[in-house]
This record gives structure tokens, C-alpha cells and sequence, in this order.
């Protein structure tokens, strides 16, 4: 008699949660909100659940409210992978995330195997999206288009002996082997093209074997937590090479962990900081995140989530429904020039957003990133 009641007792509650379910559309966020790139993470969660705010405000999507369910992968790909897992049983169709594309590409199969689009808004790798995945599809823009910026750009300055650091990730790896190729057809061999270790305290021994390169300039293709110790350390030692940084850079943190003095004339690749953001849609969204957070958002990966959200949430609009199927094949084939915050979207058969979104910055004496071009 127990066990009937038991049994009676979990049906009731897994009735309610289908109820509770069919009354909201869900939204996945994946994002680092533990870990080295918590800063990243959090923020991207502070976008989404703004804008969600706005939208149920405004009626939600086909008459229901938008229920965001987040998840930690914590910058890890392991966690990423328990992450999705996670998100793919709470009858979720789309998730947008996450930063690093280690990470992302630990999810992507277990989003695919459970037929949910999955659009991350700051994994770069280009082979993420050449596996042929037909519901993956990213906000950001990917290392292939970067590379080309970025050679370019040393190339222009007249930098002639050109080092390449990366840090072994499937980003970092992945853009600076770009860079690399790009660099080879435009008739420079890099003096220099190897790893650090990513999250050591102590960079002296790799900036040691850089400088016997006698480099003009070092282009670090990794993340922002050891740019800035790198830049530190740089200056502590005496040598003065130009660096020159790739967009997961990107932060605000990097003067934070570098001080002003050692990142003053730091360059960098990278798609517009929010602050330069000009159409109408992305300043009623500072003006909006700036109201509820008293601040704004520090970096534009952050804001490339939120354009996620509109891209999804447009789908479901214009399809009536949250078939994954049915959104995907919108979004390829239907939305062209759609107004996002960080400028028009629309996606090419990989799910690539189509356009040209880099920008050349340096770090000013006040610690400010400043556009260049």
C-alpha cells in the first residue's frame, strides 16, 4: 500500500512538472559561471535574463512566458559535457552557449543527439561549425575571418620577425594556426610558433625563450587571464616587444591582472566593444542593462549571448513553434539582415553568421580598450 502511494505520489509530481512545463518556453543558457572565465558567464547570464524580462514584459513568446534555465559548465569541458546533459532533459529545444570552444565542442554531439540547436556566442574554432552539424549555428564570428584580420594587421604595422603563442585550446590553437597560414601566403614565416600552459602563475621561462626569438612583435592567440599576467611579467623582466592579442582578450580583466602601465599599447583583434555598439537596438539595451545592473557590460562576448536569445526567440516568433527543425531552417534560409545588438544577423548552411565584425583596438594609459579601426 506504501509503494502504491509512492508511485502515485512521483506521478503527481511529474504531471505538475509537464503542466508547469507546457506553460512556459524554455531557453538553455550554458555559460562559465564558476571558474577562470566566471566574469564571462555571469555576465552572459545577466544579458539573457534582462532581455528575457523584456520579452515576458512585452507578452513572452506564442502566449507563454520565457523561462531561462542555466547551467555552469565552468570553462571546463567535462562540465561542459554534464552541462548539456543536464539541459537536454528539461524539455528544452535551443541553448545558447558558451565561451570557450573547448567546452562548446564537448557539448555538441549531446545537443545534436537530443535534437536541440545549440548557438554559442563566443566559440570561434572554425571546426565546430564544419562537422556538419545542421543545428549548430553561433552569433560570433570564427577564426578563419579572424586570422586574416589579424595578419593583416601585424603585416601593416611592418612587423617582419612575428611570433606566435598560443596555449594548446581548440581557440587558441585553432587561430593562431590561421594566423600562421595566413601569414606564410602573404610571405612571412613566423620566427616563433608554440604553447604555454594555460592557468600558471609564473610565465618567465616561455617569455625567456620568446625573447631569444628577438621577435618585433608576439601575437598571443589565448585568453585574457594570462595575457595580463604575461604582460605583467613583461614589463617586470624589461623587455619591451609589442603584443598583440586575439579577441578573447577581450576583457576588461586584463588591465585588472596586467596594471595600466604594463598593458598600455596592448592591441587587439576583436569584434566592437559594447560601448561601441551604435545602432538603436544596442542603445536601448545599454540603457536598459545599465538600469538594472548600474553598469555596463564590460565585454562583448556577453552581448553576442543576448543576440542569441533574439535570434532564437525570433524563430519561434516567425515558425509558432519550438521545433528545432523547423527554427534551424528558418534561420538559415529565412532570416536575412535581422536587427541583433551587435549589428544585422543572418547565417550561412553551417550556421556561421554571415558578415565581417572585426575591429583593431589598443589599451590606453587610463586602462580603456579605444577603437583604432
Amino acid at each position: 500500500m506504501k509503494k502504491c502511494f509512492m508511485i502515485a505520489l512521483a506521478l503527481c509530481f511529474m504531471l505538475s512538472g509537464l503542466a508547469l512545463a507546457a506553460d512556459t518556453v524554455k531557453i538553455g543558457l550554458m555559460a562559465p559561471l564558476t571558474g577562470k572565465w566566471a566574469n564571462e558567464g555571469q555576465e552572459m547570464k545577466q544579458v539573457v535574463d534582462l532581455l528575457a524580462e523584456e520579452l515576458n514584459a512585452a507578452g513572452g513568446l506564442l502566449g507563454k512566458k520565457v523561462e531561462v534555465i542555466s547551467e555552469d559548465d565552468a570553462g571546463d569541458p567535462r562540465q561542459g559535457a554534464l552541462a548539456a546533459q543536464r539541459l537536454s532533459t528539461q524539455g528544452i529545444s535551443s541553448v545558447i552557449g558558451t565561451y570557450g570552444s573547448s567546452t562548446a565542442e564537448a557539448a555538441q554531439n549531446i545537443y545534436d543527439e537530443n535534437d536541440m540547436i545549440q548557438i554559442v556566442n563566443a566559440s570561434t574554432a572554425v571546426r565546430l561549425s564544419e562537422k556538419g552539424l545542421e543545428l549548430f549555428f553561433r552569433s560570433c564570428p570564427r577564426d578563419d575571418e579572424q586570422g586574416i584580420v589579424a595578419a593583416k594587421t601585424l603585416i601593416a604595422k611592418g612587423y617582419k620577425n612575428i611570433a606566435l603563442l598560443h596555449d594548446n585550446t581548440s581557440y587558441a590553437k585553432g587561430l593562431a594556426t590561421e594566423v600562421n597560414h595566413e601569414l606564410k601566403t602573404m610571405g612571412i614565416n613566423p620566427v616563433f610558433f608554440d604553447a604555454l600552459t594555460p592557468g600558471e602563475q609564473d610565465y618567465n621561462s616561455i617569455l625567456t625563450k620568446l625573447k631569444g626569438t628577438n621577435p618585433d612583435v608576439v601575437f598571443f592567440s589565448g585568453y585574457y587571464p594570462e595575457a595580463g599576467l604575461m604582460l605583467r611579467q613583461k614589463k617586470e623582466m624589461g623587455w619591451n616587444v609589442p603584443f598583440v592579442g586575439g579577441d578573447a582578450t577581450n576583457n576588461p580583466d586584463l588591465i585588472k591582472s596586467a596594471g595600466k602601465d604594463a598593458a598600455v599599447g596592448f592591441l587587439l583583434v576583436s569584434p566592437p566593444m559594447p560601448t561601441d555598439l551604435a545602432s538603436p537596438e544596442a542603445k536601448a539595451f545599454l540603457d536598459a542593462f545599465k538600469k538594472k545592473y548600474n553598469s555596463l557590460p564590460g565585454s562583448i562576448w556577453s552581448v553576442l549571448a543576448g543576440d542569441g536569445f533574439k535570434v532564437l526567440c525570433e524563430a519561434i516568433k516567425q515558425t509558432g513553434s519550438t521545433d528545432s527543425r523547423k527554427m534551424a531552417d528558418y534561420m538559415k534560409t529565412k532570416m536575412k539582415d535581422f536587427p541583433g545588438l551587435t549589428g544585422k544577423l543572418g547565417f550561412n548552411e553551417k550556421g556561421d553568421r554571415v558578415g565581417d565584425v572585426y575591429r583593431l583596438y589598443m589599451v590606453d594609459a587610463d586602462g580603456n580598450f579605444v577603437l583604432q579601426q
